[in-house]
């Protein structure tokens, strides 16, 4: 049996068993790990399950995904059930990454990983983990469709979501025809698509134009590094000056990556305990996935991160000694 066919037969069983299911996104959740949640949590529930979905704390949603069918029914990790039958963690690349609920996972009768990360070691009992899939929306589509769930515009809203932000809009070359198609599938159930995009991609405050201004201006470009390397840093408490919180802050390295110069781009982005967690991306010269691992982090070749308790200019340094 197959890792799929392993995945649909222990959600099979937690269904038909009406069991008490536990399913969670990675800390900070971003549009691919909250819609794979909520889209998986729905097709549970109509299958018969109790389902609580949730992620690891800090519990706060940012305003770009709040609106995503089911966001109303998510708990907060300290809320779940003290004893779920199964615990389904998604879209984390490792166990650190499910937080205080990663320990609920290990402690499971049952547990199951859907993830898409190369970088995942693979943990939890049953796992579907595939590095070539665009998105852990995939997988939870292909979970649904085992599980004879069908696509509606609300669960097809959710694995949108997922798909156009881990895809780039389509830009990103883990876009393939298979990507398209399963678009297609989603638009076909009727889905505002341009909604969904203008809220993901398009929407902010007035105040995330200082907060960008302020971050592009500390901008350095290092060409003698690896294959160049442009870097900036912001923090949550220069967001949260400008009346942002501090999520706004990821998308920083997507306006910073544009750089044709440099083939790393690096966003810093300082917490309140003093750490700083670092996205990186790749123009596709450098596996970016390498950098993090090394630092103990993870996630792919073209886009990872990881949480360093050094400060800002060593962490620079540790990541231009890795390049």
């Amino acid at each position: 049996m197959g890792a799929l066919e392993t995945a649909v037969a222990v959600l099979t069983r937690a269904a038909d068993a009406g069991a008490c299911v536990v399913l969670s996104a990675h800390v900070q959740p971003d549009a691919d790990a909250l819609g794979s949640t909520l889209a998986l949590a729905e097709g549970l529930r109509r299958r018969g399950a109790r389902v609580t979905p949730t992620f690891p704390g800090p519990f706060v949603l940012p305003a770009s995904l709040a609106w995503l069918p089911g966001a109303d029914r998510l708990v907060p990790a300290t809320e779940v059930p003290t004893h779920p039958d199964l615990v389904v963690g998604l879209d984390a690349a490792d166990l650190r990454r499910l937080g205080e609920l990663g320990a609920v996972l290990t402690a499971a009768p049952a547990s199951l990983v859907v993830d898409h990360h190369a970088s995942n070691p693979g943990f939890g009992q049953v796992q579907l983990v595939d590095p070539e899939a665009a998105g852990t929306v995939v997988l939870v589509a292909d979970l649904l469709a085992g599980l004879g769930v069908e696509l509606d515009t609300d669960i097809a809203t959710c694995l949108y979501a997922g798909l156009a932000a881990d895809t780039g809009s389509f830009r990103f070359g883990n876009t393939s025809p298979a990507t398209h198609q399963f678009a297609a599938r989603l638009l076909a159930t009727g889905i505002d698509h341009a909604r969904i995009s203008q809220r993901l991609f398009d929407t902010a405050p007035f105040g995330w134009l200082a907060l960008l201004s302020l971050a592009t201006g500390r901008a350095t470009l290092e060409r003698a590094t690896g294959r160049g390397l442009v870097w900036t840093w912001a923090t949550v408490a220069e967001a949260e000056g400008h009346g942002l919180a501090g999520d706004h802050l990821e998308a920083l390295v997507d306006v910073v990556r544009s750089a044709e110069e440099a083939d790393v781009a690096c966003v810093l982005k300082g917490t309140p305990d003093g750490a700083w967690n670092v996205s990186l991306r790749s123009r596709g010269g450098t596996d970016v996935s390498a950098v993090a691992i090394a630092m103990g982090g993870g996630g792919h070749r073209m886009a990872a991160g990881f949480t360093s308790h050094l400060d800002r200019e060593q962490t620079v340094a540790a990541i231009r000694a890795r390049l």
